[in-house]
């Protein structure tokens, strides 16, 4: 069933969401369309690397009657009776909440376990209890790690490249065991460098495009780690809340208990990426008209090349990416230069 047949049923029959890590990019852009369409929705999140200026915007995106079918808990996925009392009466979970980023999960290998394995099974365990209709799941195009196929096919795997790509690979063994022992329905979405509005551009470990918006508005430098060829499938959000929501409620036998690819099939260099944020934030700020990247060493832990396979997603979840990379940075750059610029 295609996308806009599925938020038509949704608004006339509405389910029971739990989202984990609502407070974060992916987590609350999937919350406003959830709730534009009318659905019930909890969130979980401890506030780690989430916001609550994400659910106070997504507040002012939605009615009042929709924003009251939204209840919040704080509450940690490492403890397991939060996620069980997260999960009671839920028809679908999307589990959102992680510790991202290869650098964080080099220097940190530890808490990146603690959250993204051992929170994730305390997730799947408790879903599977409240007998949730269906478990989506934030996978990774990390797990691909040295295998140097393009572009990358979901049963073609290498071996992971650092502690977090150790923890995505083990979400699928998990599901996969969770399938076969239990019975339990899942699916894992393997994300290829999703952006968009309210991706936190602060930190550390803060994605490559809105950092990089951050920096050229401010006319502080940028850094490309390497030669900039190094080449990324850069997917909008809005497809990455389509797949997450068609993975729910396919009706596809065939689609369940599988990982896909969410991407749009295209590839772009670190160089194309430079000079496509900065022409589009050119004339709005002059002082980027002469503005140049600044080289260094490539970093440990990172894939030279990634291009995802999306037509599996296709096939059997009727995903069709909506914003190819140009089409995604338009909306992007207007929500970052008015977002940072009131900050």
């Amino acid at each position: 069933m295609h996308y806009n047949e599925t938020l038509k049923i949704l608004n006339e029959q509405p389910k029971k969401w739990l989202i984990t890590g609502v407070a974060g990019f992916i987590g609350s852009n999937l919350l406003e369309t959830l709730l534009k369409n009318n659905q019930l929705v909890v969130g979980l999140d401890n506030f780690s690397t989430g916001h609550q200026h994400n659910l106070d915007q997504v507040k002012d995106r939605v009615n009042s009657e929709q924003w009251k079918n939204f209840a919040l808990i704080k509450g940690d996925i490492r403890q397991l009776q939060d996620c069980h009392d997260a999960c009671k009466g839920m028809d679908y979970v999307l589990h959102q909440a992680a510790l991202g980023s290869v650098p964080r999960s080099i220097e940190d290998p530890i808490t990146t376990n603690e959250t993204n394995l051992t929170g994730y099974l305390n997730m799947l365990v408790a879903a599977k209890d409240a007998e949730v209709k269906r478990f989506v799941y934030a996978a990774s195009s990390s797990t691909y790690g040295d295998h140097p196929d393009l572009p990358k096919v979901e049963d073609k795997i290498g071996n992971p490249l650092s502690p977090y790509a150790v923890t995505k690979v083990a979400n699928e063994l998990y599901a996969n065991v969770f399938a076969r022992t239990y019975g339990f329905k899942t699916i894992g979405l393997r994300y290829f460098n999703i952006f968009g509005q309210r991706q936190d551009p602060n930190g550390a470990y803060a994605a490559v495009i809105p950092k990089w918006v951050a920096d050229m508005m401010t006319n502080n430098p940028v850094y490309i780690n390497g030669d900039g060829e190094t080449s990324r499938d850069f997917c909008y959000i809005d497809n990455a809340v389509q797949a997450n929501i068609l993975a729910a409620t396919s009706n596809n036998s065939d689609a369940v208990d599988q990982v896909y690819n969410v991407a749009v099939g295209e590839r772009t260099t670190l160089n194309e990426l430079f000079e496509l944020i900065r022409s589009g934030l050119s004339e709005q700020f002059p002082h980027l008209d002469n503005y140049k990247v600044i080289y260094r060493d490539f970093r440990a832990g990172d894939v030279r090349h990634s291009l995802a396979d999306i037509s599996k997603a296709k096939k059997l979840l009727s995903y069709k990416p909506t914003h190819r990379i140009g089409e995604g940075m338009d909306i992007a750059l207007g929500w970052y230069v008015n977002d940072i610029a009131h900050k």
